[in-house]
């Protein structure tokens, strides 16, 4: 099989894996589904990754490559100073949850009984976290972080404010609006976090 060959299945295997996820978030996505979804056997699914948690990692980042999630966080990282890159950050990470939303909600549902999605979910979670960590010691560098905050501390309370579940209680339950979402998230970061 050509390598050309192997990269086109590798992408419709992760496409189905994708179509899935969001089609039904409540419901478990077994390979045997992925496969038939996929249009080739279970066989040929677990030959591009032997395992399910493999799969689930690799979908929910090309995810992210499809929808450009370096470009993204450009602004973010090329940032001159601490605040700028806070409100970059939380500008391109609240920016992105709604359109990756119905994947989200497919693993939180599985992954308290579902090793391979809380792999996956973990996976995600912990770049979004890289972001929060850079964007506080940004903040440290710059002299401008809130004293009463030590730079680990600072980045569990900032990746906890900008959760999925809390952005999901405040647009779908409260009813914000994406734009009121990002503007009161980076006023209470800068409140929080930022000096003065």
């Amino acid at each position: 099989m050509s390598s050309k060959s192997n990269d086109e299945t590798q992408k419709r295997i992760l496409k189905a894996t994708w179509a899935l996820l969001e089609e039904s978030p409540a419901k478990g996505v077994r390979m045997s589904d992925i496969a038939k979804q996929a249009g080739i056997s279970r066989q040929a699914v677990y030959l591009h990754f032997s395992t399910r948690a493999e799969l689930l990692i690799a979908t929910t980042r090309y995810i992210d490559d499809v929808k450009g999630v370096e470009t993204r966080l450009a602004q973010s990282r090329s940032a001159t100073s601490g605040v700028e890159r806070l409100d970059a950050f939380i500008e391109a990470w609240g920016s992105y949850i709604p359109e990756i939303y119905g994947v989200v909600k497919a693993l939180l549902a599985m992954k308290d009984s579902d090793e391979a999605a809380a792999q996956a979910w973990d996976d995600r979670m912990q770049a979004v976290r890289h972001g929060c960590d850079a964007a506080i010691k940004a903040l440290a560098a710059d002299g401008a972080l809130n004293a009463d905050h030590a730079p680990e501390q600072a980045t569990d309370m900032l990746w906890t404010m900008l959760s999925v579940r809390n952005w999901e209680q405040l647009t779908v339950e409260c009813g914000w609006s994406q734009s009121q979402y990002i503007e009161k998230m980076r006023a209470l970061a800068r409140s929080v976090f930022v000096v003065g």
